[in-house]
């Protein structure tokens, strides 16, 4: 009887999953349409706030491809540091030397307001910005020549439609990523999961919701009008998942959030498979407060290691095998529609052969997640409550 009823239980969420890939293959051709629209020609002064904190291997050819846009409007690269004796202040000072005509400027952020010391420096930056537009992205994001004039112009589209209630203007502007991988199965299967997993649930928000409602850390666009609506960036300081809740909250004050058409890059550290999970984990936990929702049906969408269970669970019968086989093409599907297709990720291909233990071990993760509050974050352990960190006793 127990076996039978794992038989089931397994079939039904095999057939979720299903149902998930599906609509999330239509998500992502909604998206490749809205994608393909012609942007207005927007190009306002922008300050662009990058907090550092150490170097890594390719942080210096990020922070160069931000030197090298072709934008109409200007613009002003701001780095902060909690400490002229950060490693990256070299790096700052030589992107000074080889960029001479950019206004790039380096702030010491002294001061620890928070528990989440990124929006702590932040908070501690944005005083210095000059211009009425803030773009704010991690330290690694690798970006195209195009990069503010794509993002800057979703700010003037058009193709939102004004909803009951709601101002009907862009206040953010987020965008899209991929990872870059670098050698190991951990790094490997981070990057696999952001460009076919992750990236096809925001895609599958947006198509069910209406449009974005969080923002993306790849990047954070704000009109300076919106920011001043959520009350600046200070009562960030103490969250985890601070891009999450500044989209959320330049929802909730009214304005659009945008999901721009711009691809980024981030890098993925080349993780021993502990580290890999020691991220993931407090990823997990970080959309588990987030969007506590929203989270408890990823369940329903873990339609491959679902099948594969139901194959074990059903002694690999052959309809539990064709039950396998059509779910396994139908998330190939979506792996090469989102991950290929829209991010332009050819690591996808490469790494294809790992996307069910990529995923089984997505699963385990999302059940994992649930039996703690811990996180490690920078090599310090916190307690998560609510979205927010919180020390926890020495």
């Amino acid at each position: 009887m127990f076996a039978l009823g794992v038989g089931v239980a397994t079939a039904l969420l095999t057939l979720a999953g299903f149902g998930y890939y599906l609509v999330a293959l239509l998500s992502a051709r909604s998206f490749g349409r809205a994608s393909r629209q012609t942007l207005p020609d927007f190009q306002p002064d922008v300050s662009i706030l990058k907090p550092v904190k150490g170097l890594d291997p390719e942080m210096y050819s990020s922070f160069a491809s931000h030197c090298r846009q072709q934008y109409g409007g200007a613009y002003e690269l701001i780095f902060g540091v909690s400490s002229l004796d950060d490693p990256a202040v070299a790096a700052v000072e030589q992107l000074q030397q080889e960029f001479p005509e950019r206004s790039i400027r380096l702030v010491v952020c002294p001061e620890r307001l928070g528990t989440n010391g990124k929006v702590s420096n932040l908070a501690q930056m944005l005083p210095q910005a000059r211009y009425d537009h803030i773009l704010i992205n991690d330290s690694d994001i690798l970006v195209s020549p195009h990069y503010l004039r794509r993002v800057m112009g979703a700010f003037a589209s058009t193709h939102h439609k004004q909803r009951p209630g709601r101002k009907g203007v862009v206040g953010m502007v987020t965008a899209p990523y991929r990872g870059k991988a670098h050698g190991t199965v951990g790094s490997k299967m981070e990057a696999l999961g952001i460009s076919t997993d992750f990236m096809a649930g925001v895609l599958t928000a947006r198509m069910l919701e209406g449009g974005i409602r969080f923002g993306l850390g790849s990047t954070l666009a704000f009109s300076r009008e919106a920011l001043d609506a959520i009350g600046g960036l200070l009562p960030l300081v103490d969250y985890l998942a601070d891009d999450y809740e500044a989209g959320a909250r330049v929802y909730a004050a009214g304005y659009e959030v945008a999901l721009s058409a711009e691809v980024v890059e981030t890098y993925v550290p080349p993780y021993r498979f502990a580290g890999f999970l020691a991220h993931q984990i407090r990823w997990s936990r970080s959309t588990r407060d987030s969007r506590k929702w929203g989270y408890a049906g990823l369940v329903f969408t873990y339609g491959l290691p679902w099948a594969f269970l139901n194959m074990i669970a059903w002694g690999c019968s052959l309809p539990s095998v064709a039950l396998f086989v059509l779910v396994l093409v139908a998330r190939v599907a979506l792996a090469l529609s989102v991950g290929v297709g829209l991010l332009g990720d050819g690591q996808v291909l490469r790494d294809l052969w790992l996307l069910l233990p990529r995923d089984i071990v997505g699963l385990g993760l999302w059940a994992w997640s649930y039996a703690g509050d811990t996180v490690v974050w920078r090599g310090q352990r916190f307690v998560l409550r609510d979205g927010k960190l919180r020390r926890t006793a020495a």
